[in-house]
């Protein structure tokens, strides 16, 4: 590996340049330039067809034949406005990295540094996506054909669940299936002073927020997690005036397919009866979201096989239990095997903050460990793979 000190300061320089310019899903035009401008200094040739597809590159192997894996990086950011007060905070109003993309960007550039410096017995295409928060982006770059020849896929996300030099590394499903929906509620408007002439659609919709939480506290198999978070509701046009529409949005994650599919029932289900209990119109739109994300045995044994050469053994957390959090790396997974990470990011004395706080930043120091997880993926997949049966 280049010198730690060298190497880090390369990835602060690149992470915090693309905090300071977030750019939302499928807008990633300057975040992907700026990919593109290192991968070119670092004499590694790339393909980019525009703003709203990825950034797709490839590192050749030392051997003939060798086998391909691929590395994913995530480009977009939130929606939301940063409160870190860092020196290096957002200038875009109204978007940040408050899911660490950024780092995420910077760690497999890392490893591309190191990788064009030392090249491995395998081939390894870098992935550098849109849209994984919203859009489901990855789609994108299975569209492209590029993944084809690839034997696996890794990629991993930062977080302060565990601290830095932390790697976690789980078998079987790592994130929950996320499904979002809408209800509309058309009621009768009137005047605040006489309910009596109306329908409330206030008063329908506050019922449902209630109610629908016991698809999961009193529906569901407490061991079976789910989760459904209802985070927008409008309705309402002035304080003496009832309301004759209102809508809920939400999301549901699930880990088990029957308790999706029980929560899908349950929620028509109650939308009817709300509808004949109030005499109301209610319609219930339920859009499907990203699959959950299942890793592949075989390649969760190369990544702890990498994680402890780069960090020891003691430093391969395992896994307790999913995230009821959704990843659009699920849709890679469907195509060809792969395993998904968590990196730690922040120190014992620091407070943790949660993903897509406003305030939330990552120990930079974090990527060092990031960078030369990905290079071992590279350097072990070669004698890895040698006897794999697979095309």
């Amino acid at each position: 590996m280049p010198g730690d000190d060298s190497l880090l300061s390369y990835m602060v320089t690149i992470r915090r340049a693309l905090h300071q310019t977030p750019e939302l899903a499928f807008q990633e035009k300057k975040t992907a330039q700026r990919i593109i401008e290192e991968l070119r200094q670092l004499q590694i040739p790339c393909e980019y067809s525009g703003p709203g597809s990825g950034v797709v590159a490839k590192i050749p192997a030392t051997l003939n034949d060798a086998p391909t894996i691929a590395l994913r990086a995530e480009m977009d950011a939130l929606p939301g406005e940063e409160n870190t007060h860092l020196a290096f905070s957002s200038q875009e109003k109204g978007k940040m990295h408050a899911c660490g993309h950024d780092a995420h960007i910077a760690m497999v550039l890392g490893a591309a540094r190191i990788l064009h410096e030392k090249p491995a017995a395998c081939n390894v295409l870098l992935i550098f996506q849109p849209a994984e928060e919203s859009g489901g982006g990855a789609r994108k770059i299975i569209e492209t054909g590029c993944l084809e020849n690839v034997r696996a896929i890794f990629a991993g996300h930062v977080t302060h669940h565990f601290r830095v030099g932390e790697i976690m590394i789980g078998h079987g499903v790592i994130t929950a299936q996320s499904d979002r929906f809408e209800i509309i509620i058309q009621g009768k408007g009137g005047h605040g002073a006489r309910p009596h002439e109306a329908c409330d659609a206030v008063i329908i919709a506050a019922s449902l927020v209630n109610t629908i939480q016991t698809l999961v506290s009193r529906e569901v198999d407490p061991l079976h997690p789910s989760v459904i978070t209802i985070g927008e509701m409008q309705a309402g046009s002035a304080a003496n005036v009832i309301a004759e529409h209102a809508v809920l949005r939400g999301s549901i994650r699930t880990t088990q397919k029957v308790t999706r599919e029980h929560i899908h029932k349950g929620l028509k289900r109650m939308t009817s009866a709300y509808a004949q209990l109030h005499d109301a119109k209610i319609e219930l739109l339920v859009v499907p979201g990203y699959p959950p994300v299942v890793n592949s045995d075989r390649e969760v044994e190369l990544a702890i096989q990498a994680a402890s050469k780069v960090i020891g053994k003691n430093g391969v957390q395992k896994m307790e239990y999913p995230s009821m959090g959704s990843e659009d790396f699920s849709f890679y997974l469907d195509k060809l095997p792969g395993c998904y990470v968590r990196f730690g990011a922040r120190q014992e004395d620091q407070p943790f903050i949660p993903l897509h706080s406003p305030t939330f930043d990552i120990d930079e120091s974090m990527m060092l460990t990031g960078a030369a997880y990905f290079a071992q993926l590279a350097y072990d997949a070669g004698d890895f793979y040698s006897n794999d049966s697979r095309p």
